[in-house]
């Protein structure tokens, strides 16, 4: 039994930020198992590629910093450009350090607050227009320790 039915997403273009591991890569696999088209987008272009052969023949692996609003904007247009209109975005990229809060630097804090924060943002503004019509989906995943209180 399946929980979805096969070509649920057929005809559909996916765009999933920090896509290329964890959870987002995840997603990016299933929804090209129900038939999506799928790009996948993270800092590092070798393991964007990497990523987008894991999914296979309708994939596309773009390098881009979500910390970088006209980056991010220029993967999505790609990626309309190559697949067509985007029926649903990812904003799902996400910087850790595991470490106490009093173990990081205020670098180390800044740049999780870039990526985690800044990204969503930057993910979520640049493909308003691309995405702004009827059906189309907006998924944006942050962090389960949100509402977790942790010790200094």
């Amino acid at each position: 039994m399946t929980t979805f039915r096969d070509g649920l997403l057929a005809g559909k273009v996916a765009f999933v930020a920090g896509g290329t591991s964890g959870i987002n890569l995840g997603i990016a696999k299933r929804f090209a198992e129900l038939g999506a088209k799928v790009a996948v987008v993270g800092r590092d272009a070798e393991k964007a590629a990497r990523a987008a052969g894991e999914i296979g023949a309708d994939a596309l692996g773009l390098s881009a910093d979500v910390r970088d609003y006209a980056a991010i904007r220029s993967a999505l247009e790609q990626t309309a450009g190559d697949f067509g209109p985007l029926d649903i975005v990812v904003a799902g990229a996400a910087g850790n350090f595991l470490a106490p809060a009093l173990g990081m630097s205020a670098n180390a804090f800044k740049t999780v607050v870039d990526i985690d924060l800044l990204g969503t943002f930057n993910t979520l503004r640049a493909c308003h227009d691309l995405l702004n019509r009827p059906g189309a989906s907006l998924i944006a995943i942050t962090a389960g320790q949100a509402d977790q209180a942790m010790a200094l």
